[in-house]
């Protein structure tokens, strides 16, 4: 199943729960959903043209985990079908906030609130994001609220 962009700033990505997500009650081990929540960010930068390879090696900048808040609510299974969402809920000069969730079939498992840092490759201090990257994410926010995004 492809990934679907839900809207203008909330993009919807399929994962399959295999044995190694489990833990030994056969349940999607609590770590995995964060894995699982990076693989969704991952592949939405990468559908708006961003792989982060790329701006590491022609930018010198990478994004990293700053923090992140998870909420269990309901367990997955092996074999199921998940749908991970993630919405960028504030866009600033060197940071990105997004709330992501899982389901499936419509029923929420797990949520977060994940905190975005861009760094320096060279010297993993705070670093504006790229041009490209910053007024893209920027618009994005924009274009579905109506307002600018907070900035900082």
């Amino acid at each position: 199943m492809p990934a679907v962009p839900v809207s203008a700033v909330t993009y919807s990505f399929p994962v399959r729960v295999y044995y190694e997500d489990t833990d030994t009650a056969g349940v999607v081990y609590y770590a995995n959903y964060l894995k699982f929540f990076e693989r969704a960010r991952t592949e939405w930068l990468r559908t708006l043209g961003f792989g982060q390879t790329d701006m590491a090696r022609t930018d010198g900048k990478v994004f990293v985990v700053r923090a992140a808040s998870t909420r269990y609510l309901k367990p997955a299974r092996l074999d199921d079908a998940l749908t991970v969402n993630s919405q960028i809920t504030r866009v600033g000069r060197a940071s990105l906030e997004f709330s992501q969730w899982c389901e499936r079939e419509g029923e929420m498992l797990a949520t977060g609130q994940i905190e975005i840092g861009c760094v320096a490759v060279d010297t993993l201090r705070p670093a504006a994001m790229p041009g490209p990257v910053s007024a893209r994410l920027t618009e994005l926010v924009a274009s579905s609220t109506g307002n600018p995004p907070i900035a900082g």
